[in-house]
């Protein structure tokens, strides 16, 4: 869904109205007072009245597009009664750590002593319902734990925003319009469904909902009445939380009995080119390359699939993660996120840490510096792609090349030494 339609339709006087709204925005991110922003701006009082009035725009002309949907006039008004835009949320959307923080002080803030004790305390409380969860859908508890911990810290920040308004806002305007529509169009459904009430519609800043912070899309598609009280609470009801967590992985591929990976020891010489989540074979073929458990005794379910994972190159942790990884995968894209989910479930079931170390020496790489580092390989021939910043397969491979050619391992990993490295010419 686009809202391209709606600046074309209305021309210059939209687009005018949008810049001051967004004027407005940027003063409220930096601090300044809307009396600052008029002196500064020399709108006056008229940015502030502009941007109420591009919203309200906005909203006037999102109502066919959701009464196509289903959604009922009262539905509409109810939801969007003297609505206005949260700008924080703008803001909120380039800082995600998914995709900022270094994956080992992603990791080491979510798997704490502190939320692997309270997970310890939880799996006895909640033995009962955690054993029934685990017999209908086949998901391990710990990893239900574990994803409970990291996005809601057990329910203790399940989010404070009004999730229409958040949503509204992604949708009218900024880089994630097409999600704001699809998941402002998936919670007004969820408000006239009469499952929660709109001031019991809380969330994050992306509209991320309840103890597990399901969207609203997933919320429609997963979200199940564990408790059988006549709703899908998934904000205050654990077990209807829970157990939608549980659903929502078990249709995602998860399958009983299999653990979502283990950390492993490379032997000598490893043909670092084979890891990454393209380059899968079963377990009992790793093993026969002389990939060994770092901690377990052995692997299990030899005959699964599974793919070699380096979340920081050669020189740390390296992973052996099965199907059940990209279940966690589907949930949140990141596998940083992924990664803390399961070794926060294996400390939660009485785990040990890590054997191998992070190299948290290394300093990653600013976007900017991304950037430069896919140009530096287009002009030595290795990279074919688009100059955006955003380290993904085809990049990588790029880098392995460069690494090959320079002697070095071909990991794929990107840090402030390998760029170093292309600007020296090799």
């Amino acid at each position: 869904m686009s809202f391209l339609w709606l600046t074309r339709r209305n021309g210059r006087s939209r687009r005018q109205g949008t810049r001051r709204a967004l004027l407005v925005a940027l003063a409220l991110l930096c601090g300044l007072s809307e009396g600052a922003l008029a002196e500064r701006a020399g709108l006056s009082g008229l940015a502030r009245l502009s941007a109420a009035a591009s919203f309200k725009q906005f909203i006037d002309e999102f109502w066919p597009v959701a009464r196509r949907a289903g959604i009922s006039r009262k539905t509409y008004r109810r939801a969007f009664s003297g609505l206005e835009p949260d700008w924080e949320v703008l803001a909120r959307q380039e800082k995600q750590p998914e995709f900022t923080t270094p994956v080992w002080r992603y990791i080491e803030r979510r798997v704490s002593s502190e939320r692997i004790a309270k997970g310890r305390a939880l799996l006895r409380k909640h033995a009962r319902l955690l054993r029934a969860l685990e017999l209908k859908y086949g998901v391990d508890r710990h990893i239900l734990l574990a994803i409970w911990g990291i996005e809601s810290n057990f329910g203790a920040h399940k989010g404070r925003k009004a999730v229409i308004r958040s949503l509204a806002t992604l949708a009218y305007t900024g880089r994630r319009q097409k999600y704001g529509c699809n998941q402002l169009i998936a919670a007004l459904k969820i408000l006239q469904s009469g499952d929660i009430t709109l001031t019991g519609m809380t969330g994050s800043w992306a509209g991320a909902m309840g103890h597990t912070q399901f969207i609203p899309t997933t919320y429609l598609g997963y979200a199940v009445d564990f408790d059988r009280d006549g709703r899908r609470d998934i904000w205050n009801s654990i077990s209807d939380a829970l157990a939608s967590t549980a659903n929502y992985l078990a249709k995602r591929g998860w399958r009983r009995g299999l653990p979502w990976g283990w950390e492993v020891r490379l032997p000598k010489g490893f043909n670092y080119a084979l890891a990454g989540m393209h380059h899968g074979r079963r377990i009992r073929d790793w093993e026969r390359l002389g990939v060994r458990p770092a901690a377990a005794k052995r692997f299990y379910a030899r005959h699964e699939k599974a793919w070699i994972l380096l979340p920081a190159g050669s020189r740390g942790p390296a992973f052996l993660v099965t199907r059940n990884f990209r279940a966690i995968l589907a949930y949140n894209q990141s596998h940083a996120y992924a990664l803390a989910v399961g070794r926060l479930a294996h400390r939660i079931a009485g785990g040990r840490p890590l054997v191998a170390r992070w190299p948290v020496q290394d300093r990653l790489l600013t976007r900017s510096e991304r950037i430069e580092l896919q140009k530096m390989l287009a002009r030595e021939g290795l990279y074919r792609g688009a100059f955006e910043g955003h380290i993904g397969p085809k990049t990588r491979a790029a880098v392995r090349r460069f690494q090959q050619a320079a002697g070095l391992p071909a990991d794929g990993y990107v840090n402030a030494s390998l760029l170093e490295r292309l600007r020296r010419g090799r």
